[in-house]
């Protein structure tokens, strides 16, 4: 198994849990809060997918997905190209309102669909490309998708920790 494979198989690890986190969920699951000021499945799952988009969409200099589709209605919110979770009020975070797992799904869907074509035509010596000199040491094309991989494991963690929340609260009741 070479590199490009190894990444391709975490990536995709990464889909499993988006699918398998919201898998039956109602759009008011997905919203719910289980403490005060704490980001519900839906807010978790949208920034995942928002980090990556933006991410690969910079290393292929290309437009992100969430604005040149139609995801961002899909979310009840703008295109803003920057608005991918990153120092959220409470407010902000509640504006985040998916139409249902299947806009969940779908945008994550077609992020990792153009992560995969973008791992597909990587080379071993693409990983040492420096991509970001913004910062000291620059960032290399591999110590990215570690970082894009990483951010998204937590958070996919996280949601799925609220999900065995949700179900034991609703088991009690």
């Amino acid at each position: 198994m070479d590199s490009k494979d190894v990444l391709i198989e975490l990536f995709g690890r990464i889909s499993g849990h988006v699918h398998g986190v919201v898998d039956g969920l109602t759009p008011d699951q997905l919203l719910e809060v289980i403490e005060p000021d704490t980001n519900p499945i839906g807010w978790l799952l949208w920034h995942l997918a928002r980090v990556q988009d933006h991410h690969i969409a910079e290393i292929l200099d290309a437009p992100q997905l969430w604005v040149i589709g139609d995801w961002s209605a899909r979310f009840a919110l703008e295109p803003d190209p920057q608005n991918l979770g990153y120092g959220h009020t409470p407010e902000q975070v509640r504006a985040v309102q998916p139409d249902g797992t299947e806009a969940l799904v779908g945008y994550y869907d077609a992020v990792w669909t153009r992560t995969t074509e973008l791992l597909e035509a990587t080379q071993g010596d693409d990983l040492d490309r420096i991509i970001d000199r913004r910062w000291d040491p620059p960032v290399t094309l591999g110590a990215r998708l570690v970082s894009i991989a990483d951010d998204d494991i937590q958070h996919a963690g996280q949601a799925a920790y609220l999900r065995g929340l949700l179900e034991r609260r609703s088991s009690n009741r």
